[in-house]
């Protein structure tokens, strides 16, 4: 019986140390220094796959306009135009929105999506443990000022989360090009 409890003990020790172990990246060595160029050069394009937007009430409810498969808190991007630019201290973005706006817009409505261009402020670069970026800066289109949170893994796929003070929050999913390699 003693000797039981002991190897349950033991094993359950050694799960907890295997799932620990888990959170280390799986990237190879190529993979983790393109990236870190890639940032450290401040010189890249994202193309996101997927919008999330924020699910109320009423997005749920616009939902229903949609194109098949897409639901009010997912949205498929692909084969639609979009890109998030950075070179240097300026960015460039076309980012469909789909979401609520609280107030404001330009008159006429043109101003529908998130187009970023010009310099970014408070830009901020931090690798986690994991080996991906976290990068943070804010940004202005032409009637909104916006918050942007983006994360980029080894993989070259992105994550990005917009806040906007007009606008219910977004996030979008898609892939990091090298800005030379995509030209």
């Amino acid at each position: 019986m003693k000797n039981n409890i002991i190897k349950y003990i033991l094993a359950t020790f050694v799960v907890l140390l295997m799932a620990c172990g888990s959170g280390k990246t799986n990237a190879t060595q190529a993979e983790l220094d393109r990236l870190a160029t890639i940032v450290n050069n401040k010189d890249f394009k994202i193309i996101s796959d997927w919008a999330y937007p924020t699910t109320t009430m009423a997005m749920q409810q616009a939902a229903r306009l949609l194109p098949p498969g897409n639901q009010g808190g997912s949205v498929n991007l692909i084969g639609n135009s979009n890109f998030l630019t950075i070179s240097g201290d300026s960015i460039t973005s076309y980012l469909p929105y789909f979401g609520e706006r609280q107030m404001g817009g330009s008159y006429g409505g043109d101003d529908s999506a998130i187009a970023f261009k010009g310099l970014m402020k408070n830009y901020k670069v931090s690798q986690k443990k994991d080996s991906s970026y976290d990068i943070s800066f804010e940004a202005k289109s032409n009637s909104e000022n916006f918050r942007v949170n983006i994360t980029l893994f080894p993989n070259l796929k992105s994550e990005m989360i917009l806040t906007g003070n007009t606008r219910t929050p977004i996030r979008y999913s898609g892939s990091i090009q090298n800005k030379t390699e995509s030209d």
